[in-house]
């Protein structure tokens, strides 16, 4: 079942104005809608005195309307009665301040006392709900993430260190704690990376802490809300067994939490989607949402749901743009197209108080219903048509990208250069393969790959041996591999190996780094490839931000330097290894490149798009047992044309499609032959 649906406040809202929302609910075809994450204050007024009524009187509500719930456990914004009660419990930002109260998720997510009480709301929204036919689901808390520098977060942290490392001598000499006399001799002496000087690092000219102690701090705050996580899917697994327990993570681009692990202890993985919001400076990026996607599918690789979908503008002080019409239909599509199994608009109607006063719904702060709302009927109204043709499809990818949070950390920490950025160098390449048509899975560096013709693993900077030992089992076994830059450079405790670059990756790339430069922002340096499938179009390629000089240890060179002192060096190489192959790139560069080498590594794959389609049209195919599903979306805003290899059924109308065909802008194709 396709859940589609919304995120409500009825507590923000007159009682006698419910029954009709409920009933513009139902005729938009929302069978699902999510409640109470915010709701602390209204469920818990006074310490252990609970109010449902409200809450049963919302769900029954909907029930009349033939709508479940999702609920909120609502921890992400505790009280005011709490909180003035217990100051200590504020979350300590880097610098040392301590937060106060006006705004949420600005509590300790390590503290024991706040961890009581989330239990104890939990517990109690268990128990009233275990039985109500209507509620589904849970959602935990809202949007984990912020890290915590208090001392009760440093006790856990030492803590958490003696049990990975068990002795001082092993941490010391992990760390290598001998730089500047930082062997520590008492857990008590270890510290928290606070901030050692007014510039941060990432400007090239803040202190660094010990890279090993601010990777483990990282790991520390991701595990630390993995365990509080973990406490609230205890109690509901344990009072609410036959209810899914899920999280609304934030997609691709958040980079403070090891997501991979954050999704292991739950059913299913939502997250929050806003192509448009008002923090960003250009149009909604189709691929950015697309990575989005499938990395949330990736996280458990299963079916995911979209708990917030952008409706209307987004906005605290500053208001984003509208969503152009057809753009919240487009989004839809594209995200059932990427494995979406429920969908749920944030929010239904403008709040017309608080912080979010500019983050539109569906509806505006009037409460009627009109070109957005009219737009979201008309997805309901195919769905209700289409639903059992989506049922049970799934995204086959020939393709997987590595994507590992102990090298982002590391980089959060040591940049290398202040042009490089993990997030972008990652999406370029995401982008090459999307803009082949190829689908895509992102997965953990040790993830099974054996269904994969195609993997890249962009920076792979921290692993250890077992993940070199993995990938080159992949690669003997037929598998095609890029890996890129500054990969293998660290160890799992983030120091610096012994080894010839790219470390233990370097038998399996058959090539050696024996220099590197990290070039000044904006330096570009042609690149002579040797090879006509690593052209693109007659596109210039050239080597930015970071480049290896190469010496081959059995691989081939594909593309050489043109400039600079090390010009006629080797800039990229393949290396046969088995029955696959090897690709090094030992430049970061830009789009342009990633598109190079992915186009030589799809012919060397043998992986051919399912259809050809023009810029900013975005082909993806899921599949229904052996039956494709082409979803064919135009991002753009004008007419596109596409060609068919065969006649196919469109889904949504009815009608035949053969040939040539003309999608409208912002149009979307859902076929089958």
């Amino acid at each position: 079942m396709v859940h589609y649906g919304v995120d409500y406040y009825p507590e923000h809202w007159p009682e006698e104005r419910w029954e009709e929302d409920a009933r513009l609910m139902q005729e938009a075809g929302f069978n699902v809608v999510r409640l109470a994450e915010f709701a602390w204050s209204r469920i818990e007024p006074a310490e252990g005195q609970y109010s449902f009524d409200w809450l049963d009187d919302a769900i029954d509500t909907l029930a009349r309307h033939g709508i479940k719930v999702v609920l909120g456990t609502p921890t992400a914004s505790p009280p005011p009665w709490l909180m003035a009660a217990h100051p200590e419990l504020f979350i300590v930002w880097s610098n040392g301040t301590r937060a106060t109260y006006g705004s949420r998720r600005l509590n300790c997510p390590t503290n024991p006392l706040f961890r009581d009480y989330a239990a104890r709301i939990v517990r109690a929204m268990a128990r009233h709900y275990r039985d109500n036919p209507h509620v589904i689901g849970w959602q935990i808390d809202n949007e984990f993430g912020e890290r915590c520098y208090c001392p009760i977060c440093q006790r856990a942290f030492q803590a958490w260190l003696q049990h990975r490392y068990g002795t001082l001598d092993e941490l010391n000499g992990c760390w290598g704690a001998v730089f500047w006399s930082h062997e520590y001799t008492d857990w008590g002496q270890i510290p928290l990376p606070m901030s050692t000087s007014q510039a941060p690092a990432a400007s090239g000219s803040g202190i660094v802490a010990n890279p090993g102690l601010a990777l483990d701090f990282a790991r520390f705050m991701s595990d630390t809300y993995v365990e509080f996580q973990q406490n609230q899917v205890a109690i509901l697994r344990d009072v609410c067994p036959h209810h899914f327990v899920t999280h609304n993570f934030m997609g691709f681009t958040y980079d403070r939490l090891n997501y991979f692990d954050l999704a292991g202890s739950l059913d299913l993985v939502a997250w929050d989607n806003y192509p448009g919001g008002f923090w960003k400076t250009q149009a909604p990026d189709p691929t950015e949402v697309a990575l989005g996607h499938d990395t949330m599918r990736g996280l458990k690789m299963r079916s995911f749901w979209v708990m917030e979908q952008q409706a209307g503008p987004t906005g605290w002080g500053i208001v984003g743009p509208s969503p152009r019409p057809g753009e919240l239909r487009l989004w839809a599509y594209q995200a059932l197209a990427h494995g979406a199994e429920g969908l749920v608009y944030f929010r239904w109607r403008t709040a017309r108080v608080g912080t979010e006063q500019y983050w539109h719904g569906i509806l505006d702060h009037d409460g009627r219903p009109r070109r957005r709302y009219a737009e979201v009927r008309r997805v309901g109204q195919e769905l209700g048509r289409i639903r059992s043709q989506l049922q049970q499809t799934e995204v086959r990818a020939p393709a997987a990208m590595l994507l590992s949070y102990d090298s982002r950390f590391a980089f959060e920490i040591q940049p290398n250069n202040l042009g490089f950025s993990y997030t972008r160098h990652f999406t370029d390449y995401y982008a090459a393969l999307r803009g082949h048509g190829v689908d895509v899975d992102i997965a953990a560096p040790d993830a099974n790959l054996s269904p994969y013709k195609l993997v890249i693993a962009p920076a792979l900077h921290v692993l250890d041996q077992s993940i070199a030992e993995h990938l080159q089992t992949y690669v003997a076994d037929g598998g095609v591999l890029i890996l890129t830059a500054r990969s293998g450079v660290k160890d799992h405790t983030n120091k610096v190996v012994d080894l010839p670059l790219p470390g233990w990756l370097a038998p399996l790339c058959g090539v050696e780094v024996v220099e590197y430069d990290s070039l000044p922002q904006g330096s570009r340096i042609p690149l002579d490839w040797q090879d006509h499938r690593w052209q693109t179009d007659g596109v210039g390629t050239e080597a930015s931000v970071w480049c290896d000089v190469l010496a081959p240890r059995g691989a081939a060179i594909i593309a050489r330097y043109a400039g600079s002192y090390f010009a006629g060096e080797a800039a990229a190489t393949v290396h046969a290894v088995g029955k696959g192959q090897v690709i090094y790139v030992g430049t970061i560069g830009d789009a342009a490149l990633a598109t190079a080498v992915i186009t030589g590594a799809l012919e060397l794959a043998k992986i051919s798009p399912a259809l050809r389609a023009p810029h900013g049209v975005e082909v993806t195919t899921c599949w229904r047992g052996q039956q494709p599903v082409l979803f064919i979306l135009n991002h753009t805003a004008n007419d596109e044309t596409i060609r068919l290899d065969c006649a196919y059924t469109d889904l949504i109308s009815g009608l035949s499609k053969d040939g040539t065909v003309v999608i409208p802008a912002r149009d979307v194709l859902v076929l089958v032959n």
